[in-house]
């Protein structure tokens, strides 16, 4: 069973402010080594569940933040951006079982994490009317290639989002958002219930976690300064939309993916 990861920060245990998530700032190194241990703790569920093989892909910000050292075998990461629009989930492709998600967080414009936005910080992301997780970007983008998502850890507003597209999705909330605060679960606590939750999801028909696609797809990209936005406007087949905005309609999900690959 080959099996999926790709890892963020900013749903991580404690991590509540940038600096805490920006490689080499003062306040990163800490949050470094638990995305380290949370993204193993999901490995050792992984391969207790039945896992065979594993491909990770860092993906936050430079795409360098776990610490490989301690990866065990039959474990490959990416890291660093291989520029394709695939983006955080390059490299998945038909030939795995199931997809894991860690660190993840809500979407741009929620209130329920400091740190919530969507692949940006200069715009927000509508698919289909709705603000647009990373999360399900990443798991249409997974449905391309008929991979389910099995297992996701973030905050508790992501995990209600989760629930609202596939509630057979294994969750695991590690913080709430209040302001510019956060009310975070025990760090050994999250390590603890990763791996048990990663190994219970394992073992879940694939067909029960499995998103499907829309037929059709109309993207809005909201941005913070209307003159970038009227730029990008200029996209083959995007549209500007007051204000500040950029539409664009398809079919095809990954034309949605190359979108967001050069105008986020």
């Amino acid at each position: 069973m080959k099996v999926y990861i790709s890892a963020d920060i900013e749903g991580i245990t404690g991590t509540t402010v940038w600096s805490e998530t920006e490689l080499n700032a003062p306040d990163y190194a800490q949050f470094q080594k638990q995305m380290t241990k949370e993204v193993l703790a999901a490995i050792e569920g992984a391969f207790a569940g039945g896992a065979t093989e594993i491909l990770l892909k860092d993906a936050h910000d430079s795409g360098r933040n776990i610490l490989i050292e301690n990866l065990p075998e039959n474990v490959k990461i990416i890291r660093g951006w291989t520029q394709e629009p695939m983006c955080m989930v390059a490299g998945l492709d038909s030939s795995f079982d199931r997809a894991i998600f860690i660190g993840y967080h809500s979407e741009g414009g929620s209130e329920k994490n400091p740190l919530a936005h969507t692949l940006s910080l200069l715009a927000d992301v509508k698919i289909n009317g709705e603000y647009a997780s990373e999360f399900l970007i990443n798991t249409y983008a997974a449905a391309l290639h008929d991979v389910p998502v099995a297992f996701v850890s973030g905050d508790q507003a992501l995990t209600e989002h989760i629930a609202r597209y596939n509630d057979q999705i294994v969750t695991f909330a590690t913080k709430e958002g209040v302001g510019h605060a956060t009310i975070n679960v025990s760090p050994q606590t999250t390590l603890k219930q990763t791996k048990y939750l990663v190994e219970q999801s394992m073992k879940i028909d694939r067909t029960k976690l499995q998103i499907e696609l829309p037929k059709h797809f109309t993207v809005e990209i909201i941005y913070k300064d209307h003159i970038k936005a009227y730029r990008n406007s200029f996209y083959p087949g995007a549209t500007f939309k007051p204000h500040n905005t950029v539409q664009f309609k398809t079919t095809d999900y990954f034309e949605v993916l190359r979108l967001l690959q050069f105008l986020t």
